[in-house]
């Protein structure tokens, strides 16, 4: 694989508003899932070549230079620009290496992924647990195994990553679904949404955090709107957009206030989190004063 050289694994977040993290960290660069809708395939984040998959170099070693030079345990983040579970992680191991020192430096870990590779690192995750928060987030936006493979091409089916969310939590490990982006005239149904969520439900899930819409800025966007005429020819889908949001960043569902209304109501049902204090506190709480720390 292909490396690129890194001076520092561990950044530092602005705040502490997703998921409770204070620090991200990215061991790999690029992404082959295809997600039509990738928001870190946009301009701003300067990565050349996205669809290739590239390897922090001594990623490793850097990482551990990071950690020993915290003051105090971190809470990290990871999976934001890249999946830490690609394909090539089943060969290289570097994720598997990285949660072994970020136990070993005490040190929490909130991980997103569409792969159910995740769960080969059951164990370390049980041992992080033991002493600082572990949140394990599977990316699930619509629970349809065809609709899904147009909209997310080379990324594990939805049904196996919910299977893999039943073993996170059948091992007692604090894991939800990222119900995100909900794209309008596509999956901007009740029906869809409440589908996510009795899916979690049914394997187990914590907490399902949602976005009723996408996002779409320059570089992702072109990508995004041509990928949607490609998967769905004849539809108008990419007029479609053009016409409801125009050069728009943000762009939620049309029918955004209702879907919210059926999404809570759908996770009340069930007993599933779904605002982010709530989702923040009970994936903190018995760690001390370390859950007021992640506020």
């Amino acid at each position: 694989m292909e490396t690129i050289p890194a001076k520092h694994l561990l950044h530092r977040n602005r705040d502490t508003q997703w998921f409770g993290t204070d620090h991200t960290m990215n061991i790999y660069r690029g992404c082959c899932h295809g997600c039509l809708y990738c928001d870190s395939r946009s301009d701003c984040y300067r990565i050349e070549g996205f669809d290739t998959v590239r390897a922090k170099a001594d990623a490793l070693r850097i990482l551990r230079d990071d950690l020993a030079r915290k003051a105090r345990p971190a809470f990290i983040a990871t999976g934001s620009m890249s999946d830490p579970y690609n394909p090539f992680e089943g060969e290289m191991r570097l994720t598997r290496h990285a949660l072994e020192l970020i136990d070993a430096y005490n040190c929490g870990v909130a991980i997103a992924t569409k792969s159910g590779l995740i769960t080969r690192d059951i164990d370390i995750l049980t041992s992080i647990q033991n002493h600082s928060p572990v949140v394990c987030k599977i990316t699930v936006t619509t629970t349809d195994d065809a609709l899904a493979a147009k909209i997310e091409p080379h990324a594990p089916p939805p049904s196996r990553r919910l299977a893999a969310l039943e073993e996170l939590a059948g091992a007692g490990l604090f894991a939800g679904v990222l119900l995100m982006p909900v794209l309008p005239f596509l999956e901007d149904s009740e029906e869809n949404v409440r589908g996510v969520v009795e899916g979690a439900a049914q394997a187990g899930a914590k907490f399902v955090y949602p976005a009723l819409g996408v996002t779409m800025r320059q570089g992702q966007r072109e990508y995004f709107l041509d990928g949607l005429e490609r998967a769905f020819p004849g539809q108008g889908l990419k007029a479609r957009y053009l016409r409801q949001y125009g050069e728009r960043y943000q762009c939620a569902s049309p029918r955004a206030g209702e879907l919210w209304k059926a999404f809570t109501a759908a996770c009340r049902e069930r007993g599933i989190l779904y605002d982010m204090k709530s989702i923040i506190r009970a994936a903190t709480r018995g760690y001390g004063d370390r859950q007021l720390t992640f506020f």
